[in-house]
């Protein structure tokens, strides 16, 4: 049974919370990644959250607010879903599925970031076939009861 280490991308590119959304935006098209960590500080490394192209778009431009005047603590999502370099593939599937999300950070023993795991790492890397089902379960729409007029 594979582990996330086996499979993740390793020394992903991370940014700051106060590293402004173009630079994001620029980090993201240099490494051709959706996701980017942010970090404490470039010397330590725990992850304080995860911007994606997506947060740009929803908690910026949406709002009709200007990203190039915003930073990463802005319209980041934290806390980040975080997981350990050791967990299996299949319980890193069940974690992506539980929580409908498309790619990890991964963490050390020391709660550091070492990786980045994707559904794309999984369908490249893995011996596991599992794809197929986690992409269904991330894909359902969440309904939740707020969502719901009565």
């Amino acid at each position: 049974m594979n582990q996330v280490k086996d499979i993740m991308t390793v020394d992903p590119v991370c940014c700051l919370p106060t590293t402004s959304l173009k630079s994001v935006a620029q980090l993201m098209v240099q490494h051709d990644c959706g996701e980017i960590p942010v970090v404490y500080s470039m010397e330590r490394t725990k992850v304080v959250g995860v911007i994606t192209d997506r947060d740009i778009v929803v908690r910026s431009v949406a709002k009709g607010l200007n990203p190039l005047d915003m930073t990463a603590e802005e319209v980041m999502t934290t806390p980040a879903k975080i997981i350990k370099m050791d967990l299996s593939v299949a319980d890193c599937c069940e974690l992506m599925e539980d929580e409908q999300i498309r790619r990890l950070p991964v963490v050390d023993e020391n709660e550091n970031i070492c990786g980045m795991i994707s559904l794309a790492d999984i369908a490249c890397k893995s011996e596991e076939f599992r794809l197929s089902e986690a992409i269904k379960h991330i894909s359902e729409p969440k309904v939740r009861a707020e969502d719901i007029l009565i």
